[in-house]
C-alpha cells in the first residue's frame, strides 16, 4: 500500500458530523466539550468565521472573537469528536473565502452586512 492509498483508507474510516452549512463570514457559536481532570464540560465559543480550509474529514475552520478588547482566534478540525454542535447565528456577506482584512478592523468597521433571509 502506497501512503496515498494509506491516508485515504485512514480518511474513510473518520465520522464527520452532520454540521450545518457555513462559510467564511458567517457568526456561529461553536459548542465543545473541555475535559478538566475526571471532569468533562461543555463551553460556546462563539465567532465570526475567518476560513474554511481543507476538504473532507481533514478540513478546519477558524473562528475570531473579540474577548476583554482582544481578539482571540481559534482553529477547530471539523471532525473533532470534541465539537458536540455548531449553530450558525448570523449569516454574513463578504467577497473573500478567507477574511483575515477583519483582524485589523475595531469597533463599527468590524461589522459585517447580514444576509436578508
Amino acid at each position: 500500500m502506497s501512503k496515498k492509498e494509506l491516508i485515504r483508507l485512514v480518511e474513510d474510516t473518520v465520522e464527520v458530523k452532520d454540521f450545518p452549512k457555513f462559510k467564511a463570514g458567517d457568526t456561529i457559536t461553536v459548542t465543545y466539550k473541555i475535559k478538566e481532570g475526571n471532569k468533562e464540560r461543555l463551553q460556546k465559543y462563539q465567532g465570526v468565521v475567518l476560513q474554511r480550509s481543507g476538504s473532507g474529514p481533514t478540513s478546519t475552520f477558524t473562528v475570531r472573537k473579540i474577548s476583554g478588547n482582544v481578539g482571540v482566534e481559534r482553529i477547530f478540525p471539523i471532525s473533532s469528536h470534541f465539537i458536540e454542535a455548531i449553530e450558525v447565528n448570523k449569516i454574513g456577506v463578504v467577497r473573500r473565502a478567507r477574511i483575515f482584512y477583519f483582524r485589523k478592523l475595531r469597533g463599527k468597521k468590524a461589522r459585517i452586512k447580514e444576509k436578508r433571509r
